[in-house]
């Protein structure tokens, strides 16, 4: 697979998750709030090779959420004035200067999970609630990788982050590397 267009609040590491697409140079752009130390990332993107959409971690957060609900773009005041803002349309109400963000979806989310029922009911831990959420909705195909797999109706639903609606496919990895990334 080339061409790949990556969302991710970050740009992986070095031989492990994004690390390893961009190694193999499946990755054409990356729409990010942090690159991080990916070796191969700065390489590729350097040498001209890698687009990078360098978007502030809560409006990656708002355009996923965004797309994912079926709002087209908003406004946001966050990167006014800045480079972020560049090429944008941006709009004044009131006394404030706003930047015209446009959502995003994707083909396939990959989202990791602690819980799921079978169904496709999700539970995060911990920060894994920030980004997963949001990724999950925005998804046209939703895969999610859980450690834990019960039967529909064992999980509390006021404790559900993601219902079923969102989830097409989940994945049993009980023993999942949890590298910081």
């Amino acid at each position: 697979m080339q061409g790949v267009t990556c969302i991710s609040n970050n740009a992986g590491v070095d031989g492990f998750g994004l690390g390893l697409l961009l190694e193999t140079r499946q990755v054409k752009k990356m729409i990010s709030s942090y690159v991080g130390e990916n070796k191969e990332f700065e390489r590729q993107y350097l040498a001209g090779e890698l687009e990078l959409e360098f978007t502030p971690q809560g409006t990656l957060a708002e355009k996923l959420r965004a797309g994912g609900s079926g709002i087209p773009a908003f406004f946001t005041n966050t990167g006014y004035g800045t480079l972020i803002a560049e090429g944008k349309e941006t709009r004044q109400f009131g006394e404030n200067h706003y930047v015209l963000e446009h959502s995003l979806t994707a083909d396939v989310a990959l989202v990791k999970t602690w819980k799921a029922d079978k169904s496709g009911n999700l539970i995060y831990r911990r920060t894994a609630r920030n980004f997963n959420p949001m990724c999950a909705m925005a998804g046209r195909i939703t895969v999610a990788e859980v450690e834990e797999i019960v039967e529909t109706g064992e999980l509390d639903p006021d404790a559900i982050h993601t219902p079923s609606i969102f989830v097409q496919r989940i994945v049993l990895n009980a023993n999942s590397e949890k590298r910081i990334e």
